[in-house]
């Protein structure tokens, strides 16, 4: 009951957040969520910080240029923007390291299904990926030229595409096969 409350919450604070369009009331929501994430609110603060700086600094220097351009900047909307998505990350990150997502959805079986097969999909991936960083680690000397990063960089992300689209397909099939989906007319069973 508890994973659900705290669900609840945060969709009930990402509804405000994004409700509320004056900066001083983000930066006290954004004190809130620190006060209630107690000590893990720097450590959380500093991976927010992480995942959203590259993404700021782009609408931000985009924003600025588009001011360069003549088009008219409100400096107050470019800290209302980074506020709220600060904010947001934060929360995100916040009720990740409180929850258990199975536990918060268990009231909907379908629900449950798909959060187990979205996270049986994170961990695969987040192994295949670190599986993929430690095998070029392990057959270079020395630093890669950048050309060679890129060549490197586009094969992993190519072979993880194409491993996402083949488990894509094998969910798929295993889902219908237990009756998952209802079965489309015209065809049998299995689909075919």
């Amino acid at each position: 009951m508890k994973d659900r409350l705290l669900l609840l919450g945060y969709a009930v604070a990402v509804i405000a957040a994004t409700a509320v369009h004056d900066p001083w009331w983000l930066a006290g929501g954004l004190l809130v969520a620190a006060a209630l994430a107690g000590r893990q609110a720097p450590k959380i603060a500093l991976r927010a910080m992480r995942a959203v700086v590259f993404f700021s600094l782009v609408v931000s220097l985009g924003y600025a240029a588009s001011g360069v351009l003549g088009q008219a900047v409100s400096v107050d909307y470019l800290i209302l923007v980074n506020i709220r998505v600060f904010l947001l990350i934060f929360l995100t990150f916040a009720l990740a390291a409180r929850i258990d997502f199975l536990r918060a959805l268990n009231f909907s079986r379908s629900l449950t299904y798909l959060t187990t097969l979205a996270l049986s999909q994170i961990i695969t991936f987040r192994r295949l990926f670190e599986d993929l960083r430690l095998a070029a680690e392990s057959r270079r000397l020395r630093r890669l030229a950048l050309r060679q990063g890129y060549l490197q960089s586009a094969a992993a992300a190519s072979h993880l595409f194409d491993r996402a689209e083949h488990d894509a397909r094998e969910i798929a099939l295993a889902m219908r096969a237990r009756g998952f989906f209802p079965p489309q007319p015209g065809t049998d069973a299995r689909g075919s």
